[in-house]
């Protein structure tokens, strides 16, 4: 099986079961390891380039098709975006990348329909560029040609203006960077930086974060010196962010309200005791094994609990509550690209609701000088600054407060929040709100 075909049955199963791309990948790649290890990298880049311009290739599709396609079979569809993929983003030759295709579509038992595909694909293949919209019709010219849907992209521009939307949209369409964080209970960061040159890996320090390096794409990071022995988790800059945010006490004993996926609940364990809750059981393991590898298992503790719920007092009492709430998750749509096409703009007053039953029941635990840590990787206001604006508005006793940080670390503050956006900056959209209860 060619890596077109492999690509092409994760595609379909992403397609077919509303998964995670990433996670679906993965796990194909560990059930059937390709025999040449470059094939893993064709195959990601074909996986995450057709989803990131899937709106683009179904748009060129359908000018050469006799069908929609949204009659057309799974399997079909894929092996047609593959194709397009290849024959418009790639630097493959076109002859092969049809060939290559319609072998692949052979290959995963869909014979019948390879008289089709091809005939698409050599359609396409004759084309200069790719079709797009008349760009005088700039909202759906720019829907089309940057692959993101139309409510969203006109939320942006209004939001941003044009020239911001511009390099957020391009950013969400490139492979985001390989960063790691640290593991400051361990190592330090130029103590790794040191090792792993020695070695030979090409490393950087990332731009703001004190803590974060920017690495090549590596392959598998568990076989990267380091990893076995808990030296650095992977974690994205704008998240490593929150975590110098906060701005805690070192002695500070700290509740992490929604710690799935946990990379902020091991960042805080470092220095200081935490307990980490989440809903779902089997991401609160993946937390726990995580906390052992990173040897912070006797600072992080795990607890199954709804925090839209009052928490036991048996947990005690403590200084911080941080609340990375479920959101839209609009801010990595370079790391998951399908999520652009699943979200709806009906979703976000549903979420923004869910949060703020998730700060009103945390906002109770936080004692009189404590702190409230609310994060969320998304940009939208509804989620952010209109979710502070109603919280604060309503709980005079909070007031918004900038961390106190070294003239060294230069975080991108907006009024006294933290937000990110995707763009040249190299980092996930964030943003992040350090709440402090005077009485």
């Amino acid at each position: 099986m060619n890596a077109r075909a492999k690509a092409l049955l994760v595609l379909e199963r992403v397609e077919n079961t509303d998964g995670y791309l990433n996670v679906v990948l993965d796990s194909h790649l560990q059930e059937r390891p390709p025999e040449d290890p470059r094939d893993a990298g064709l195959i990601t880049e074909l996986c995450y380039g057709a989803t990131r311009r899937q709106m683009a290739l179904d748009y060129a599709i359908s000018s050469c098709a006799s069908r929609k396609v949204e009659q057309m079979e799974p399997k079909l569809l894929c092996a047609l975006r593959l194709g397009a993929y290849q024959i418009f983003y790639l630097r493959v030759a076109r002859r092969a990348a049809v060939a290559e295709t319609v072998e692949a579509l052979k290959q995963v038992g869909m014979d019948r329909a390879a008289g089709f595909a091809n005939a698409v694909l050599r359609k396409l293949s004759v084309l200069e560029s790719i079709p797009l919209p008349d760009p005088s019709d700039q909202l759906s010219h720019l829907a089309i040609r940057e692959s993101h849907p139309a409510w969203l992209v006109s939320r942006w521009l209004r939001q941003f203006g044009r020239d911001r939307t511009l390099t957020i949209l391009e950013a969400n369409n490139r492979s985001a960077p390989v960063v790691v964080r640290v593991n400051s209970a361990r190592i330090t960061r130029e103590e790794l930086i040191a090792r792993w040159r020695e070695m030979g890996v090409e490393v950087n320090k990332t731009l703001v974060s004190p803590v974060g390096l920017s690495l090549p794409p590596l392959g598998r990071l568990a076989d990267l010196y380091g990893y076995p022995e808990g030296l650095f988790q992977v974690q994205d800059e704008a998240a490593q962010l929150v975590g110098i945010y906060a701005d805690l006490s070192p002695r500070a004993r700290v509740l992490d309200a929604c710690a799935a996926p946990g990379g902020k609940a091991c960042h805080t364990a470092e220095t200081r005791q935490v307990v980490a809750a989440d809903l779902h059981g089997p991401k609160l393991r993946k937390i726990q094994a995580e906390s052992q590898r990173l040897g912070l298992g006797e600072r992080l503790r795990c607890e199954i609990h709804d925090a839209t719920i009052p928490f036991p007092e048996s947990w005690g009492s403590f200084d911080a509550v941080m609340v990375d709430a479920p959101c839209s998750g609009l801010g990595t749509l370079r790391r998951h690209p399908e999520l652009r096409y699943r979200r709806q703009e009906v979703d976000l007053p549903r979420l923004a609701s869910l949060q703020r039953k998730i700060l009103e029941n945390c906002s109770e635990t936080v004692p009189a000088g404590g702190l409230l840590i609310y994060a969320v990787c998304t940009p939208e206001p509804e989620e952010g600054a209109d979710q502070m604006e109603m919280f604060l508005r309503s709980h005079p006793e909070f007031t918004a407060e900038p961390p106190t940080l070294p003239v060294s670390i230069k975080l991108p503050l907006w009024q006294s929040y933290l937000r990110t956006l995707p763009g040249p900056e190299g980092m996930d959209g964030f943003f992040a709100a350090r709440l402090r209860k005077m009485y």
